[in-house]
């Protein structure tokens, strides 16, 4: 199960794209709030309906922790130690995990970006304590994806359905989504 974590005030598109693309792939997504209630607010006042709460999900059962950025969803991210430890130990065990835009500070703050190539939302640079922060739109190093901004929320997306299902494997969906149109231009 790929878990994508909600909290008050995430960036709508940098949620919800990656959430779209990760299903139309054919692969288990799920959404998690870490607020206590279904219903979470965006950075934009739209409220989302989480499949789970924090409490209800199965850590056992993680292939892939995501964070979405906006703020202050990533700093209330970095504030549910809760999560953070779950984070930790998925990490440890050797789990993938992904962030974008301001949400990589969690794992910088968590230590478990040393000597990875990183990026994040400019301005939040040093926040990725241990990285090699690169600037690119999605970097992926090992089992870390991490992307620079609502901008980039489709190639995250498209980049974790690679992950898993291997290179180019989002190919037919870039193009089903008129993604690879507008690109190539």
């Amino acid at each position: 199960m790929i878990y994508v974590f909600l909290a008050t005030g995430f960036e709508d598109i940098e949620a919800i794209a990656p959430v779209d693309i990760i299903r139309r792939a054919g692969l288990e997504v799920q959404t998690v709030s870490i607020t206590g209630e279904r219903v979470v607010m965006s950075a934009h006042g739209v409220g989302i309906m989480a499949d789970l709460l924090l409490s209800e999900v199965d850590f056992s059962k993680a292939k892939m922790l995501v964070l979405p950025g906006g703020l202050p969803g990533a700093t209330n991210l970095d504030a549910c130690k809760p999560l953070t430890d779950a984070i930790k130990q998925h990490h440890e065990a050797g789990g993938a995990i992904a962030a974008i835009c301001a949400a990589p500070l969690v794992f910088g703050h968590l230590g478990v970006l040393n000597s990875c190539h990183a990026t994040c939302y400019p301005g939040f640079e040093s926040e990725l304590r241990g990285a090699d922060y690169t600037a690119a739109i999605v970097e992926q190093d090992g089992n870390i994806i991490t992307g620079k901004g609502p901008g980039a929320a489709f190639e995250f997306g498209y980049t974790i359905v690679d992950f898993f299902l291997g290179e180019g494997a989002s190919q037919p969906l870039r193009q089903g989504m008129i993604y690879q149109e507008l690109v190539e231009g």
